[in-house]
């Protein structure tokens, strides 16, 4: 499940793919996508610190991908907001559970466990698969089977 921020940024990214070679602003992101522009112009700052953004200051400033949106996978778009949760943090959690007064794990913990590693696995790699420009031809085919009052047409 994505956090508001990760959503909120993902709007904002989007909206980026969309018109990949114009610098936009911070403002204009957040109006565009009624969201509060202190908090996306932080996130645009994780995002361009992890690499994914350039930015540019000034009138025609703003922000823009660093490269195409096929090469920005959802694995790094959320590593770049610091929510990527990796296989090696739950080994590491285990450990530290290990490590303090709990009793020793039953089977059916053991199974448990390895169920979740299994589920962070799959996870992980269906982000690492999943690119902002698989996000962006959905985003265009959500709007193209969008009716007249702005619902999506099913069927």
């Amino acid at each position: 499940m994505l956090s508001r921020q990760a959503s909120h940024a993902l709007k904002a990214l989007l909206e980026l793919a969309a018109r990949p070679l114009e610098w936009q602003s911070t403002h204009a992101l957040a109006t565009a996508h009624h969201l509060p522009e202190p908090m996306l112009e932080q996130l645009l700052l994780r995002l361009r610190r992890a690499g994914l953004l350039d930015a540019r200051r000034g009138r025609v400033g703003g922000y823009r991908l660093t490269r195409p949106a096929r090469e920005i996978s959802m694995e790094q778009i959320l590593a770049g907001l610091g929510e990527a949760l990796k296989v090696a943090d739950v080994w590491r959690e285990s450990a530290n559970r290990s490590a303090t007064s709990e009793p020793a794990s039953s089977p059916a913990d053991q199974v448990t466990y390895a169920l979740q590693l299994r589920l962070e696995r799959v996870r992980q790699k269906a982000l690492a698969e999943l690119s902002l420009e698989d996000l962006l031809f959905d985003l265009r085919s959500a709007v193209a089977g969008s009716d007249s009052e702005g619902g999506v047409m099913l069927g």
